[in-house]
């Protein structure tokens, strides 16, 4: 070639160059801190917000990102909507009738390996390398960090139980709240932001993306999934096929995943064995039942390095991307019935709370040899695992699960009283409950009434509260209904997560959490030199009284040696006493209002 033709050629090369620089350095760069470093390390807050939108740039058609709340330092809480069938927003997927899936990353932002997973599994599943086709059959809503200013408390050892990566975030929120226990009562902000998405979206699943803590052993995921032991009957038998499937494709990949969560019957002792019963609503997976939809709890081992267990969360998401697209418009179809029998809960028997029974069973566990020996540091057994030593454990399982406690659920519905109802419509509607405002006042209404006869309060506060447990029982009594009192029907889709709120005897209701402690807090009282005055008057005047305390002061000896509990027993009977003392202010009614 000439050498004139030669410089030509150059020049032009040159010129392209040039012209190309500005479309090479704005090509979009996803991938992750974690990607780039072998996963050593896993990027800041900042990451997740410039992958958001490089996500939506690089695939318009396909990813919308969106703020869906605040946190209480002001960070953005970030979402990703990714479907290829062009429904990118929550009315779009129900127009053209679209299962939702949810997945959820660092909800204890320590363990963050859903975030670096997500971002590498639906870059996978949009550039067509992974879970072909998915995205036409559903639509995904991502948020990669769900506890964003915890995910901020960055340094390393905040899991100290917890192989990698390293640095990471923490359990949790700026107010040291637990996000992972505030589904029901809703307290930060964060999960009120993440229940006002659910409430809009409606996502069929909720996939909540977790590192377990605990024991050493070769199983490296669990896969926890409710409905299952609780709630509809019919959902419970889609959510083992739904757990049975991911089992099974899990395991295809490589990995040996457990459908329980490893947690030692007996803290610390291997041989305890473990029990699978279903989770409180006050975690993902156990409030999702209350929803008619379906929990996925993914716990990827601790002691596998971060390399590993990103990549095994990665493979979770994509399986579950599959099953949807190959089940989801029946599974809808399921969780859609399952919302109208919820309409016709009223006067049947519901279980409240689940427990194992000591049924159980051998299993064969993959675990690691290990010993348990006095140590001088605690005085106490330690155990001490040997990873260079598989061993089969042959340990009990308890799933044998039965409801714990069951009630009648009232056929027409629950009535909150004025005087609470601005605070509690304002949970209900948090949650997406139905409810009306009684417009007129209703003297010496037909009710049932909640008095507690015995309480029980926590020593300790748990999650910013003293929680109280309660015995006692639902009876009629007329009670005055005050106008601008809540009715709340238990004829709605949502029926379970209504008596999970108002059913003082549910795990997690609105007084289980202490949040109407004052009624079950004596104000009022007799003087001891009073009531033994009045004790006196009783006994001499009312035989019936004078038998019943006789009766107790005989068959009661702790009643008998209580000084305060004998003239309480006057007290009580008194005009004086406080009808309301330990009356729980919601009220029940057969009928609507």
């Amino acid at each position: 070639m000439p050498a004139f033709s030669m410089t030509l050629a150059r020049l032009f090369v040159t010129l392209l160059a040039f012209l190309c620089l500005p479309l090479l350095a704005a090509a979009p760069d996803l991938e992750t801190i974690a990607q780039k470093s072998e996963f050593k390390r896993t990027g800041r807050y900042d990451e997740v917000i410039r992958l958001c939108a490089e996500f939506a740039k690089s695939f318009p058609d396909s990813v919308r990102c969106f703020e869906f709340g605040r946190s209480p330092q002001g960070r953005p809480m970030m979402a990703l909507a990714i479907s290829s069938s062009g429904a990118l927003s929550a009315r779009d997927a129900r127009e053209r009738q679209l299962p939702v899936i949810l997945f959820q990353g660092g909800i204890h932002s320590g363990e963050i390996d859903g975030k670096d997973a997500g971002f590498l599994a639906f870059r996978e599943t949009l550039e067509g390398h992974a879970a072909m086709g998915s995205l036409d059959k559903q639509v995904v809503v991502f948020v990669p960090v769900f506890n964003v200013d915890g995910h901020e408390r960055f340094k390393a050892w905040n899991r100290p139980n917890q192989r990698g990566p390293e640095e990471m975030g923490w359990r949790t929120t700026a107010q040291n709240l637990n996000l992972n226990r505030d589904y029901v009562k809703a307290d930060a902000p964060e999960m009120q932001a993440m229940l006002s998405l659910m409430n809009e979206w409606d996502p069929l699943i909720l996939a909540d993306l977790h590192v377990t803590d605990g024991a050493k052993f070769e199983h490296d995921v669990s896969i926890n999934i409710e409905p299952l032991h609780s709630g509809d009957a019919k959902l419970r038998k889609t959510g083992l096929e739904l757990r049975t499937e991911m089992i099974g494709m899990l395991a295809k990949q490589g990995s040996l995943p457990l459908p329980f969560y490893p947690s030692f019957v007996v803290y610390d002792d291997p041989a305890s064995g473990f029990e699978d019963s279903p989770a409180e609503p006050r975690f993902s997976h156990g409030y999702m039942p209350l929803r008619n939809r379906f929990g996925v709890l993914v716990e990827a081992h601790s002691w596998k390095d971060y390399a590993t267990r990103v990549n095994i969360t990665r493979n979770a998401i994509v399986d579950l991307l599959e099953l949807v697209a190959r089940h989801g418009q029946q599974w809808q179809a399921v969780a859609d019935a399952a919302d109208q029998r919820a309409t016709t809960l009223g006067g049947s028997s519901v279980p409240l709370s689940f427990e194992a029974t000591d049924k159980s069973h051998i299993i064969d566990f993959r675990g690691y040899a290990y010993t348990r020996t006095p140590s001088e540091i605690s005085g106490t057994l330690m155990t001490r695992y040997d990873e260079s030593k598989p061993m089969i454990w042959k340990i009990p399982l308890r799933d044998d699960v039965q409801p714990a406690i069951s009630v009648n659920a009232p056929k027409g519905g629950y009535i909150v009283p004025s005087a609470h109802a601005e605070w509690v419509g304002a949970k209900l509607s948090q949650h997406g409950v139905a409810y009306t405002v009684i417009a007129a006042a209703h003297p010496s209404a037909a009710v049932q009434t909640f008095r507690a006869s015995k309480t029980k309060f926590d020593a300790q506060p748990f999650e910013n509260h003293q929680r109280v447990g309660f015995e006692g029982e639902w009876k009629p009594e007329p009670r005055d209904i005050a106008a601008g009192a809540l009715f709340v029907p238990i004829d709605q889709p949502r029926a379970r997560l209504v008596m999970a709120l108002l059913e003082p005897q549910a795990p997690d209701s609105l007084a289980a959490w202490g949040e109407f402690n004052a009624a079950f807090e004596q104000k009022e009282y007799m003087e001891m030199y009073v009531a033994e005055e009045v004790a006196r008057e009783m006994l001499e005047n009312d035989p019936a009284v004078a038998a019943e305390f006789n009766h107790k002061l005989d068959s009661d000896p702790e009643f008998a040696r209580n000084p305060y509990s004998r003239l309480s027993f006057f007290a009580e009977k008194h005009a004086s006493w406080d009808d309301q003392f330990n009356l729980y202010p919601v009220m029940r009614s057969a009928v609507a209002f």
